[in-house]
């Protein structure tokens, strides 16, 4: 059948010709990228989200026009508006989130991923991506269990992956289990036990920051059934770690299991020189990883280990089109049950193309220079009369405020620098106080950029 009259249809990314239709494509894209972040000149766009939406809808116009720009125009046009209007986790005073700033070798590795399109529902769909991704589970999961046959699934991040968890723990101890959690536990904790009909979740206090062991023990000793405690490793207010082994020796006793959403930390386990911060996680039933963190990785890039492949049976699904069971039986991996998704992006190939590149010394590195920076922070904060630190850190995550301000001028001076683009802070609630927080996930920060941090805010501070 021969194309229809008219213009060429456009080209492929895919196939023998795709990589010369992209190319002239990536220098539209690169170029665009490049004078956005000139515009932009900040960590985001001045002005709030009025002036941003402005500048949005007047460098679009009709999204949709009767007859196309093309591919170079809009390109342009979009990537422009997007570069100059972002927040740039790669600028070293956007440090609000744990948002990191991708590698490059991670973003080039997605950028094949998108032309390949494979899709990891079947076999017959992504052939060496299923493979890759196999290869990848197995060598993290083996990184965060010594035992025979440990395992992993990709998911979209850690809301996705502690979701699964609890998904697990409720197949094998029925939907009457009691799910216990620190008042530091990530919101998806509570919010994934009432997605799947469990029991609202009980919240222990964590005054200091982190779960105590006693009083999962004295919660424990009085709860009937199956329980579930969920400990955290790098908190997102503070970035503290739980005492992992103390609530495992906890969680035996009482015969309960214990799940670690360790999205934060998680990577530290990979490091030799770190690893003992994590003591302990080995024992979990199942752990959270997310490298979109402390792995540099484009977002999504979620993890979720288990000790034991056969711990993800109940996730087992058919559908003939996908998985028919003579295919199966004829040796055809059998995908559909390694996610509730069913289409999926090869989220594994960034992810391990970042652990060839870089290997153990190279993430180690970034991950002591990051840990660093937080240190340095704060030492700078506490020799600073006008600032006060909240404690040490643990990891890269710094709580401080401004020594003479109330809360409401906390919150406001932070609203300030977001709407003229300077800084890019979160807010941390702490010892019932209001604190800025700092979160250095960007390797290339040096100490003099956070010099500059606090010499900004000292200058924007209310007298």
């Amino acid at each position: 059948m021969t194309a229809p009259p008219g213009p060429p249809l456009p080209p492929l990314a895919g196939g023998t010709d795709g990589p010369d239709a992209l190319r002239p494509l990536l220098d539209t894209v690169l170029d665009a990228l490049a004078a956005g972040a000139r515009a932009r000149s900040g960590p985001l766009p001045a002005g709030g989200p009025e002036a941003v939406g402005v500048d949005v809808t007047t460098a679009l116009g009709a999204l949709l026009p009767e007859h196309g720009t093309g591919p170079d125009e809009a390109l342009r046009t979009l990537v422009g508006v997007l570069a100059r209007g972002a927040a740039d986790p790669a600028h070293p005073l956007c440090a609000g989130h744990l948002h990191g700033p991708p590698l490059a070798v991670a973003a080039a590795a997605d950028l094949a991923a998108g032309a390949l399109n494979p899709s990891l529902d079947s076999w017959d769909q992504a052939p060496a991506a299923s493979a890759v991704e196999a290869l990848l589970t197995r060598t993290l999961a083996a990184e965060l269990y010594p035992t025979a046959q440990p395992d992993a699934l990709v998911t979209t991040g850690g809301t996705e992956a502690n979701q699964l968890a609890l998904l697990l723990a409720r197949e094998r101890h029925g939907p009457r289990l009691t799910v216990i959690h620190g008042a530091n536990a990530h919101h998806s904790i509570p919010r994934a036990a009432w997605l799947l009909g469990l029991p609202p979740t009980t919240a222990l206090p964590a005054p200091a920051g982190v779960l105590d062991p006693r009083h999962v023990h004295e919660l424990l000793a009085r709860t009937p059934g199956p329980a579930l405690v969920t400990a955290t490793a790098g908190t997102t207010d503070a970035g503290l770690i739980d005492p992992l082994d103390a609530l495992a020796d906890v969680c035996a006793r009482h015969g309960a299991e214990l799940h670690v959403d360790a999205a934060y930390a998680g990577p530290l386990a990979l490091t030799l020189r770190h690893r003992h911060l994590l003591a302990g996680l080995h024992r979990a039933q199942s752990i959270t990883l997310d490298l979109h963190k402390l792995g540099w990785q484009p977002v999504p890039a979620g993890l979720l280990a288990v000790p034991d492949t056969a711990h993800l049976s109940p996730l087992a699904h058919q559908a003939d089109y996908l998985n028919a069971a003579d295919d199966t039986e004829a040796g055809l991996p059998d995908l559909l049950g390694r996610s509730l998704r069913t289409t999926r992006r090869p989220d594994a190939l960034k992810i391990a193309a970042t652990l060839r590149a870089l290997g153990r010394d190279g993430l180690t590195r970034l991950i002591d220079h990051t840990l660093g920076l937080a240190r340095h922070l704060a030492e700078l904060v506490d020799a600073h009369p006008a600032f006060t630190l909240h404690a040490p850190p643990t990891l890269t995550t710094v709580l401080f405020r401004p020594s003479q301000a109330t809360d409401a001028e906390t919150a406001g001076l932070r609203r300030a620098l977001l709407h003229d683009g300077r800084a890019v802070l979160g807010r941390a609630t702490a010892d019932g106080r209001l604190w800025l927080k700092a979160t250095l996930l960007n390797p290339h920060t040096s100490p003099q950029d956070l010099t500059t941090l606090l010499t900004l805010l000292e200058g924007s501070t209310p007298r």
